[in-house]
C-alpha cells in the first residue's frame, strides 16, 4: 500500500506540473498582450428576418441559370437585370441583385468575398443521411427566433453566450487596461456579444454620451455628482449592489466613448439617413476614437429588419437592398478615410435562407443555406464554396421546395472570420465546439 507521504507526493507533482501548463499559457498571453501591434475589428450586419439570398446572388451560366427560371418562376430576376460577377479564375459567373451596384463596384476593386451555401450544422450533412437519420440536425430549424440565437452562439441548441463574446474573451486583453468593452452593439441587446468574461456595451445610433442633458455644463455635474451617490452607497443589498455595479460602469464608458468621439479623427464620408446607414456611421465615429480609447480589437453588431418576405418579395427585396448596399459602401469608404480599410471586416448574417420556389404570395418561405457577403481591405475576392444543385427535391434540397442543405457550416464560417481577428488556431475549438466535425477551420477568404 502507498503511504500517505507518496500519495501527497504524487498529487504534489500532477498539480505543479498542471499549475506550469498554465503558466505557460499565461506567459503565452502575456507575450502575445506585449507584441500585440495593429488595429482589427470585425462588423457583423444581420439581416433579421431571413434574407433571401437565391436573388441576392444568381449564377449566369447558361445550364444554373435556366435551372434557376425554372425553379423560381415568378421570383426569377431577368439576367439583363443582374450586376455579373465571376470568380477568381473565370469559370464561375453571377449576377449580383440589381440594387447592389456599391458592391458590386467594390467585387470589381478585389474587397468582396461571397460565400455560398453557408448554415447551421452539426457535421457534414447530406440528404441521404437525414433520410437515414444518421446526423444531428440543429433543433428547430426553420424557426426565426432558435436560428437566430443559434447564428448568434454557434450553438445548434441554442442558448449560450455569443461566438462573437467568445472570440472577444479570447482578444480582450490586446486592448488597453482600462477595460473599455471590445463588443459594442448598435442594434440593441444581442446574444452574439455576450462572452464568458466579456460584456458588450449598447450605443444608439446618433445618441449623445455621459450626462450631458441638462445643457448647462454646472447642471450636468451635480447631476453626475448626485448619481455618483446614490451608486457607491452601501445599501446591503447584493442585487442593488450588483444593479449599481453595472449602472456606475456603464456611465464610466459612456463618459469614457463620449471623451474619445469628441478627440477623433473626423471623416467627411456621407453615410445614407436609414437606419443601417446611421448604425455604420456609429461604428465608424467608434473605430474613428480607437486610439483614444486604447483599442486593438474591437467586435461590433448592427441589424437591419424586414427580411421576412412571405409576400411580394421582388419589391420588399429591392426597397431593403437601395438600404443596405450604399450603407455598405459608405462604411467601407469611410474606413478607407480613416487608413484602416485593411483592418476591417464587415460580414452578413442571416437566419436563413429562402425557399426556392415561390409561395401563392409572391414570396419565400423559410429555408435553410444561403449565401454571404464579407467585405474589407483583407478580403481575397473569390466566389468560396459550392452553389446548390437548384432543382426542387434535388440532391441538396432537404424538402420538396428548394431548402438547401449548407455545405458550409456557419463554424468555418465564423472561424475564418475570428482567426483573422486573432484567435488563435488552438483556440478556435473553445469558441466553436463543432468546428473539429468539418474538414477546414479556415476558408481561406481573410489575408
Amino acid at each position: 500500500m502507498r503511504t500517505r507521504r507518496e500519495f501527497l507526493k504524487k498529487w504534489c507533482t500532477l498539480g505543479a506540473a498542471g499549475a506550469s501548463v498554465n503558466l505557460t499559457r499565461l506567459g503565452l498571453i502575456s507575450a502575445n498582450a506585449q507584441s500585440a501591434s495593429g488595429y482589427r475589428a470585425l462588423v457583423c450586419v444581420f439581416l433579421f428576418g431571413g434574407n433571401d439570398s437565391n436573388n441576392t446572388l444568381v449564377p449566369t451560366d447558361a445550364a444554373n441559370y435556366q435551372d434557376y427560371v425554372r425553379g423560381r418562376g415568378p421570383l426569377a430576376l431577368p439576367a439583363q437585370s443582374l450586376l455579373p460577377v465571376a470568380d477568381r479564375a473565370g469559370q464561375r459567373t453571377f449576377g449580383l441583385h440589381p440594387q447592389l451596384t456599391g458592391l458590386h463596384q467594390l467585387y470589381g476593386e478585389g474587397r468582396v468575398a461571397a460565400v455560398l451555401n453557408v448554415g447551421m450544422l452539426v457535421r457534414p450533412t447530406t440528404k441521404e443521411l437525414i433520410r437515414a437519420r444518421q446526423v444531428p440536425l440543429p433543433r428547430n430549424l426553420y424557426s426565426h427566433s432558435d436560428q437566430v440565437l443559434q447564428w448568434q452562439t454557434s450553438n445548434p441548441l441554442g442558448g449560450g453566450t455569443g461566438w462573437g463574446g467568445r472570440a472577444a474573451d479570447l482578444v480582450q486583453f490586446m486592448n488597453s487596461a482600462y477595460g473599455f468593452p471590445t463588443g459594442i452593439s448598435v442594434n440593441g441587446n444581442t446574444a452574439f456579444l455576450n462572452g464568458n468574461t466579456s460584456r458588450p456595451l449598447n450605443v444608439n445610433p446618433g445618441s449623445r454620451f455621459g450626462l450631458d442633458g441638462f445643457g448647462d455644463p454646472e447642471a450636468a455635474k451635480a447631476r453626475q455628482a448626485a448619481l455618483q451617490q446614490i451608486l457607491t452607497f452601501d445599501s446591503g443589498a447584493q442585487m442593488i449592489a450588483a444593479a449599481n455595479g453595472i449602472l456606475n460602469q456603464g456611465v464610466v464608458n459612456a463618459q469614457a466613448i463620449s471623451d474619445a468621439i469628441n478627440g477623433g479623427t473626423p471623416f467627411t464620408t456621407v453615410f445614407p439617413n436609414t437606419g443601417i446607414g446611421n448604425q455604420l456611421r456609429q461604428v465608424a465615429r467608434i473605430i474613428a476614437a480607437r486610439n483614444n480609447l486604447g483599442m486593438n480589437r474591437q467586435i461590433f453588431f448592427c441589424g437591419m429588419g424586414g427580411f421576412d418576405n412571405h409576400n411580394d418579395l421582388l419589391p420588399s427585396q429591392t426597397n431593403l437592398f437601395g438600404q443596405l448596399a450604399p450603407a455598405l459602401t459608405a462604411f467601407y469608404r469611410a474606413t478607407e478615410e480613416l487608413g484602416v480599410a485593411q483592418s476591417v471586416t464587415t460580414f452578413t448574417e442571416s437566419e436563413f435562407n429562402r425557399t426556392f420556389n415561390s409561395n401563392t404570395g409572391i414570396g419565400s418561405d423559410h429555408a435553410w443555406g444561403g449565401h454571404h457577403f464579407v467585405i474589407g481591405g483583407a478580403v481575397r475576392r473569390d466566389i468560396y464554396g459550392r452553389l446548390p444543385v437548384l432543382h426542387l427535391q434535388g440532391p441538396d434540397d432537404a424538402g420538396d421546395r428548394g431548402l438547401w442543405i449548407p455545405t458550409i457550416s456557419l463554424d468555418q464560417y465564423a472561424a475564418t472570420l475570428a482567426k483573422w481577428f486573432g484567435v488563435q488556431p488552438m483556440d478556435l475549438n473553445i469558441i466553436f465546439p463543432n468546428l473539429a466535425n468539418f474538414p477546414t477551420a479556415d476558408l481561406g477568404f481573410l489575408s
